[in-house]
Formats: C-alpha cells, sequence, structure tokens
C-alpha cells in the first residue's frame, strides 16, 4: 500500500513540511470508544500530544498537583547539584587558612565538581533506564548526605576534595534525568513551560549556594556547609520516599499490581532489556547528531561566562578589591538570582505562548528551529551583562563598592536563562525519542565547559585585562553561539529531514535490512490484519526478526499499537541513537500497551528479535527504531 492510495482519515496521522517531513500525530478516531472516554474523563479534551494510555500509574494521567510535586522535587534535586558545588565559593579563604592551601587551590574543589557533575549522569542514565527514575533518585540523595558528612569531617584538602568528588558523583543523576522526567510527565503544548523550572533550578544553584553560605561561612563556620547540605539530603529523601512516583512507565503489569503499588513501592528492574556497555557512553554519540550539538556548545558557552565566570570569579574579582567579608560576598549573587528568575519567564512561558500562537496561526504546529528566534534576545543580553560587569569590575574605584557589576551579571543571567530553556527545549524536541540521552549529552557539554573556564579565566584577565577580556567573551558568544544558532535556523529542518518510503510485511524497502521475516507463527502475523481474529484470550507473542546486512550496527524497535493500517517508513539521516528501550507514546488503542521488548546487537548475518503481546482491538503495530551509529530513524508498520 502506497501513501498516496492511503485515505483522508489516514492522511490525519502527519503533518507535512516544506521538506516533505512526516511526523505522527494521532486523531481521535483512531481511538477505541472506551480510550476516548478514559481521555475526556481524566483530561477533559482528545488533544494531547502524546497520547497517554488508559493506566492511572501512566505520568500523563497523573493530576497536574501531582506532576509539579514531582517536578518541583526533581528540579530541585537538580539544583542542589549546581549548589553543592558552588556553596563554598565564600568559604575559598576561610578553607585556604584552615587547611593550608592557596585560594585558587580551594576553587577547586567547585571546580572538581562541576567536571564530575558533567560525567556522572553518563553511568547514571542507563541504570534509570533499566530501574526507574525513583530508586536512582533515592540512592543519589542517602549516599550524598553520607559523603556530604565525610566533607565535615574531613581533617584535610586531599580528604574533603575525594569526598567532594564523590558527593558531585552521587547527587548528579536529576541534573541529566530531569529532562526526561519533564518529558515522560508533561504534554508537548506545555513542556518549555515545565522544562524550563527545572532547568531554571539548574542555573539558580550556582548563585543561591554561595548566597546563603555566605552567612553560614561568617557567623558558624565553613563546616556547617556541608553538615547544612547534608541535613537537605535528608530532608529531601524522605520526601522522595512518600511524594516522588516513578516517572518511567513501560506499561507491564498493568493488571498485577495496584498504580499505587507501581509507583512507590515496586523498586524492581522495570525494564527487562539487558544493559550493555554501550549504553553508558551513548548519550556522547550524539556529538554527530548536528541540531542538538549546536543547541548544546551553544547553550555551554553562556553558561560559561553568565553564570560560571560570574560567579565562581567573583572572590578573585570583588572581594579583594571591594574588601567584603564572606556575608557581603554573598549578597553579588543577588543579581544573578534575580536576573535567572525574570529570564525564565521569557524562556519558559513565554516561548510557549510563542509556539501556541505559531500553531493557531498556521493551523499546525512549528517547527522546533522557530522557537529559536527567541534566544537572539538572550544571546545580545548575555553579551550586554558580561560587558557591563567586567567593564564596570575594572573602572571601580577600589574599596569602595558600587553596584553596577552587580546589574552587569544580573543582565547577563537573563539573556542565560532564555538561552537555557529554549535550547534545551529546541534540542529535546529534535530529538524527543531520547530526551534522557538528549539531557545528558547537554549536560556533560556544559559542565565541561564549566569546569574548564575556572582553569584559563584568571590568566585571560592577568593577561588582557579585566575590561579588555569582554572582547573575548564577545568574540566567543558569537562564533560558538550566535552564529551557530543563525545557521541552524537556517538549516536545522534540511538536517533533520527524512525519506518517506513504503513498507510491506515481507518487502521492506529501505537499505542495509533484507527483509523482515516473521518467525514462530505466520498465522499470527496475519492476525495484525484481522483484528476480530484477536481476542483477549488470544495474545500470543509476535517475533519480528529484522537481518541487517551492515556490520557493528545496533537496532532498536518499538511497538506502538493502533487501529488504522498506515504502511510508512521514516529515515532520519542525522540522528544518532542507541536505546535499550522507547518508551511506547503513540496510540495504545487496546486497553493494555506492550508488555516487553528486548533488544540485542546486530553484525552481519546476526539478527535482532524484539517480542510484543497483542490484545483486543489491534488493526496494525508500528515499527520504530534507529540504528546507531549511522542515525537513521525507521519507522514502520506491519500491516
Amino acid at each position: 500500500m502506497s501513501l498516496e492510495d492511503s485515505s483522508k482519515s489516514r492522511s490525519d496521522y502527519i503533518e507535512k513540511t516544506e521538506l516533505g517531513e512526516l511526523t505522527t500525530e494521532i486523531p481521535g478516531n483512531a481511538l477505541s470508544e472506551s480510550h476516548k472516554t478514559y481521555l475526556l474523563q481524566r483530561h477533559g479534551t482528545l488533544d494531547l500530544d502524546p497520547v497517554p494510555s488508559m493506566d492511572p500509574a501512566d505520568p500523563y494521567n497523573w493530576p497536574l498537583y501531582k506532576k509539579i510535586f514531582n517536578l518541583i522535587l526533581v528540579a530541585f534535586h537538580a539544583c542542589m547539584g549546581t549548589f553543592t558545588a558552588a556553596a563554598v565559593i565564600p568559604a575559598y579563604e576561610a578553607i585556604a587558612t584552615d587547611l593550608g592551601v592557596s585560594m585558587q587551590r580551594a576553587s577547586y574543589l567547585t571546580s572538581l565538581q562541576i567536571a564530575i557533575l558533567g560525567g556522572a549522569p553518563l553511568f547514571w542514565k542507563p541504570l534509570s533506564q533499566r530501574y526507574g527514575r525513583r530508586p536512582i533518585f533515592l540512592l543519589s540523595l542517602i549516599l550524598s548526605c553520607v559523603c556530604n558528612i565525610g566533607c565535615a569531617k574531613s581533617p584535610d584538602y586531599a580528604s574533603m576534595a575525594a569526598c567532594r568528588a564523590l558527593v558531585s558523583f552521587f547527587i548528579s543523576p536529576a541534573m541529566a534525568i530531569g529532562s526526561a522526567v519533564v518529558t515522560e510527565t508533561f504534554f508537548k503544548r506545555e513542556r518549555a513551560q515545565y522544562m524550563g523550572i527545572w532547568a531554571v533550578m539548574v542555573t539558580l544553584g550556582v548563585p543561591i549556594g554561595p548566597l546563603i553560605f555566605g552567612f553560614v561561612t561568617q557567623r558558624v563556620g565553613y563546616e556547617w556547609i556541608y553538615w547544612t547540605l547534608a541535613i537537605t539530603n535528608a530532608v529531601q529523601f524522605i520526601l522522595y520516599v512518600f511524594f516522588g512516583p516513578e516517572t518511567r512507565y513501560i506499561g507491564t503489569d498493568i493488571h498485577a499490581a495496584s498504580a499505587f503499588k507501581r509507583e512507590y513501592l515496586s523498586i524492581r528492574r522495570i525494564d527487562p532489556a539487558p544493559l550493555q556497555l554501550a549504553e553508558f557512553y551513548h548519550p556522547l554519540t550524539l556529538v554527530t547528531n548536528i541540531p542538538v550539538l549546536i543547541a548544546s556548545a551553544a547553550y555551554a558557552m553562556v553558561f560559561l561566562f553568565a553564570s560560571v565566570m560570574n560567579s565562581v570569579e567573583v572572590p578573585q574579582l570583588l572581594q579583594a578589591k571591594f574588601e567584603l567579608n564572606a556575608e557581603q560576598l554573598g549578597l553579588q549573587f543577588l543579581g544573578l538570582i534575580i536576573g535567572s528568575l525574570l529570564g525564565e519567564q521569557l524562556g519558559g512561558v513565554l516561548s510557549d505562548t510563542w509556539m501556541n500562537v505559531r500553531a493557531k496561526r498556521t493551523g499546525h504546529k512549528p517547527e522546533p528551529e522557530y522557537r529559536l528566534w527567541l534566544s537572539y534576545i538572550g544571546y545580545l543580553l548575555t553579551i550586554a551583562g558580561v560587558v557591563v560587569f567586567l567593564v564596570c569590575t575594572q573602572n571601580a574605584p577600589t574599596g569602595r563598592w558600587v553596584v553596577s557589576p552587580i546589574i552587569g551579571t544580573g543582565i547577563a543571567a537573563f539573556g542565560n536563562q532564555v538561552v537555557t530553556t529554549v535550547m534545551i527545549t529546541y534540542a529535546v524536541d529534535s530529538y524527543p525519542a531520547d530526551a534522557g540521552s538528549v539531557g545528558v549529552f547537554i549536560n556533560f557539554i556544559r559542565s565541561t565547559w564549566g569546569f574548564i573556564g575556572p582553569f584559563w579565566l584568571p590568566d585571560m584577565f592577568d593577561t588582557v585585562g579585566i575590561a579588555k577580556s569582554s572582547g573575548v567573551v564577545t568574540a566567543l558568544l558569537m562564533g560558538v553561539s550566535f552564529i551557530p544558532t543563525v545557521i541552524l535556523q537556517l538549516r536545522g529542518r534540511k538536517w533533520r529531514a527524512v525519506d518517506i518510503q513504503t513498507l510491506t510485511p515481507h518487502q521492506p524497502s529501505f537499505p542495509n535490512f533484507t527483509g523482515i521475516i516473521p518467525q514462530s507463527s505466520n498465522t499470527h502475523v496475519n492476525t495484525f490484519t484481522t483484528p476480530d481474529s484477536v481476542t483477549p484470550s488470544s495474545t500470543p507473542n509476535s517475533t519480528e526478526r529484522i537481518h541487517d546486512s551492515a556490520p557493528k550496527h545496533i537496532l532498536h524497535i518499538n511497538f506502538l499499537l493502533c487501529h488504522e493500517t498506515f504502511s510508512t517508513i521514516k529515515l532520519v539521516r542525522n540522528a544518532a541513537e542507541f536505546e535499550t528501550r522507547i518508551q511506547s507514546r503513540g496510540v495504545l488503542a487496546s486497553n493494555s500497551p506492550m508488555t516487553s521488548i528486548f533488544v540485542g546487537k546486530c553484525s552481519g548475518t546476526h539478527s535482532i528479535t524484539s517480542h510484543a503481546s497483542l490484545t483486543a482491538g489491534v488493526m496494525s503495530v508500528e515499527l520504530k527504531g534507529w540504528i546507531w551509529p549511522t542515525g537513521r530513524e525507521i519507522r514502520g508498520k506491519v500491516v
């Protein structure tokens, strides 16, 4: 069946762009009556993207208050990563004096944590895919609490640095997995707003830490920084136990256990797919995904100068010049806090409004690149703020505090937050199939830049001069952020372009595959076109085996159950994906989504076998997969 032969109702699944890209959308008439009734009762509308299942444990079906409270827990957890790293900034001088090290070495206690915060999520992300987000978050907090106690009891610099490194390793999951939690919980129309809450908390951790702990250092000593962090981690752990449900919805065991048990009490392996070494470095392969790479690099450069430089370098730039104590030093971070909060209003709420207005005007969803128009405001404000901060810092009289540098940091923070929300949301929208990996990759790039910066920024100030350094900063922001974003806006759709071909059960037309060969039961495969023969008591396993003629490729197949017979295949040239299981989002026409998916490695004549259980009412099965590392997305339906 060709795409041209499909009926009008079938065409409702897709949105055509100038480049011929097709994206699957689910019309209301593709849902069963019971499914429609459930969605209307739960959400009051069928205009939902993604379309939830009929399971109350599905995070998309949670009441709004439950979603928001869980987001607050995750966002605050993410904040604790940068908050913990920056907490010792006002205590550099006290730590240096107490441990007998230079102030520069004391600052490495922050740089060390920034570096580990970038790499550690590579370890946590695959585990959260198998065991869920909730167990990882609980483990993260209890171990962070223990290690913060170790920091408080450290007798020397080496032991404190070691404990700080462990804290950053254990506190890091929410900084990267948070984007996946937002994607798993909120619909697309509201995603930027809630993604912005998570993103702004990551940003706010940097200035809030010094603001609070400047008073702690001055009043009771820097050791209480660590005791306070340990107590906070313990409180977070308790809140997660009672109010932090599982957001990684698999859709298995729907009838075997209550929704409450699956959300709160089921700490076990929820995804049976085998854990493979490639998953631990897979997010780094997104370096081949040009839209995600440009968005990450552009954001990371802005974050370096608007957040890291304007916080980590403040003690060396302002404390000595204005003769500030720890409390006064902490107050210098108010500009960053105010600017970030105000910037989030433009980057988050107005960003969603911007996209929704465009959708109403054109009658279809705008391309992700349309969101990038808002990023230019952020870039220009960041440049202006950094220039004000550096020039006013150099020109300020020694020994007499002036507010102008803080105004500069506030302007830069405003711009940084706009860029943060816009670019992260764009990256996730460009590659929504694996929002977790996108978050890990962005965090890695951001933290790597943030770690390197404090090593060369002081030398730049000494060599070039504080005021003249603003020229270097401006050049880097234009060259790495502004100009690449312009190019991305012009060519992003082409980089995400797809080839549409027709797929039949036994005659696939895409390259590198020799066929879809039904294994174990041909009659079961044939029931795809005879839904009346599929009954609740007749739910055998369907096994499709796909042979890859190209060696060393990894393929993942995802089954989505739907009512409409629609045969097409989609190839995305620039996607870089290896995921052992992608959640079943789309049409779940039956009362029960798929039970399990297994994936394997495909090399030469070896094959991958995927299993899915069918339930009553199924008329077709959509295949959805990605080949890594060549980066082609494959979608098709066996009909």
